[in-house]
């Protein structure tokens, strides 16, 4: 069943990445000029410095592409993205995109204490809650799935992900897709897991 449901999201997502990517092709080497405020949360090279902004470095072309889509039309709210991207055109988005995705991504340490409980949530999900595993769609090293726009997680700040997996637990975060695969799954998270999930992947790589 879990291998079914994999398989369907998959496809699913696989779909919605694909209509929202579009066919605009962008460019590292012009993405990076247009970076320069992005840094001031995200560093240069996208190895934000702070726990509660992502890393972008390393991170999926296609997935940062739809999140900055989502955001400059509000169908991601990020209140301190506000404004920031009203005055980038589509060719520049896709630039953006493709100069962070270009990076290498920086990895972080894991709560020794939370590893066990984390990498099997990860690994293996939860039968008894009918969670998947994590590895469906992330890969079993947190590299994601870049063609279909799956996220890569390894080396993520534990509280920017606590925060996501929260979001999309409690409705403040909707954006992906009308599948609401990560709505579906966050739900049957305790904070608990989330706390062991955010720091496995943090240290992982």
């Amino acid at each position: 069943m879990n291998k079914l449901l994999v398989s369907l999201l998959l496809t699913l997502g696989v779909t919605g990445v694909a209509h929202a990517a579009g066919n605009i092709v962008g460019d590292a080497a012009a993405g990076q000029a247009k970076t320069a405020v992005c840094g001031a949360c995200h560093n240069p090279d996208g190895n934000s410095l702070a726990p509660n902004f992502p890393k972008l470095a390393g991170q999926g072309e296609r997935y940062l592409g739809k999140q900055l889509h989502d955001i400059k039309s509000g169908k991601r709210t990020v209140l301190e993205m506000t404004g920031m991207l009203t005055a980038f055109n589509e060719q520049d988005l896709a630039d953006i995109a493709a100069y962070f995705a270009s990076q290498k991504g920086s990895v972080g340490a894991a709560d020794p204490k939370l590893v066990e409980r984390g990498k099997a949530l990860f690994n293996g999900g939860d039968l008894a809650k009918g969670l998947p595993a994590c590895t469906g769609c992330h890969s079993p090293n947190g590299a994601g799935l870049a063609v279909a726009g799956f996220p890569h997680l390894g080396g993520q700040h534990s509280t920017y992900v606590t925060k996501q997996l929260t979001d999309f637990r409690e409705g403040n975060r909707t954006n992906d897709g009308d599948a609401m695969t990560m709505r579906s799954i966050s739900a049957k998270l305790s904070n608990k897991d989330i706390e062991a999930l955010a720091s496995y992947i943090q240290g992982l790589h």
